[in-house]
C-alpha cells in the first residue's frame, strides 16, 4: 500500500490540498448537449442537486451522486461527482426526502455522464444508494463484465491511471 499522502494543487484556488480532488461534472450529459436557447427558453431546470429536462415527448429527471473508483494499492479511491437519471417516481421520492437525514433507500438509475477513456453504446445501469446524514447518494454499477468501465469499477484501476485521469480532468476544467 502507498503510505505517502496524496496531494494536488487546485486549478481554481491555486492552493495545495491533501487527498485527490473529486472529478466532477457540472451537469448531466443530456443537459450539456442542449443548445443555449433550449436551456434558457425550454422547460429545463438545473441546480447543484437536481436537473429536469422537459421536452415535448418526455421529461427526464436527474440527481447528482458520487461514485468511488477503487485504486489498486492505495488506501484512497478516486471520487467522481456525476449525475444519474431516475424515474419520475424515484425522483419525486428523493426530492420529497432530500432534507430527511434518516432517508435510506436504493433507487434504480442510469449513469448520465460519459466518463473519459470509455466508449459508451448506451448508458450503464446503477443502484443509487441514499445515505443517512444528507450526504449525496452513492452509485454502484450493475455487474456487466463486458463493459470496460464496470470491469474497472469492480477490479480497480492503477495509481498511475488515477493520477492520469485527475491530470486530464484538471486540464478540462482549468
Amino acid at each position: 500500500m502507498n503510505s505517502e499522502p496524496v496531494t494536488f494543487t487546485c486549478t481554481l484556488c491555486g492552493e495545495k490540498h491533501a487527498g485527490w480532488p473529486a472529478l466532477t461534472f457540472p451537469c448531466p450529459s443530456n443537459y450539456g448537449e442542449l443548445t443555449e436557447e433550449k436551456k434558457q427558453y425550454g422547460q429545463t431546470e438545473l441546480n447543484d442537486d437536481f436537473c429536469v429536462i422537459d421536452s415535448p415527448d418526455q421529461t427526464d429527471f436527474f440527481i447528482r451522486v458520487t461514485l468511488n473508483q477503487k485504486v489498486i494499492g492505495n488506501c484512497e479511491g478516486l471520487d467522481y461527482g456525476v449525475w444519474v437519471s431516475l424515474s419520475e417516481t424515484s425522483f419525486v421520492d428523493y426530492s420529497d426526502n432530500f432534507d430527511n437525514e434518516n432517508h435510506e433507500v436504493t433507487y434504480f438509475g442510469w449513469l448520465s455522464n460519459w466518463l473519459p477513456d470509455y466508449e459508451y453504446s448506451g448508458s450503464i445501469p446503477m443502484n443509487v444508494n441514499t445515505k443517512k446524514g444528507n450526504q449525496r447518494p452513492e452509485i454502484v454499477p450493475h455487474a456487466n463484465p463486458d463493459h470496460p468501465f464496470v470491469r474497472d469499477y469492480f477490479a480497480g484501476i492503477s495509481l498511475e491511471e488515477a493520477e492520469r485521469r485527475i491530470a486530464a480532468m484538471s486540464k478540462v476544467i482549468s
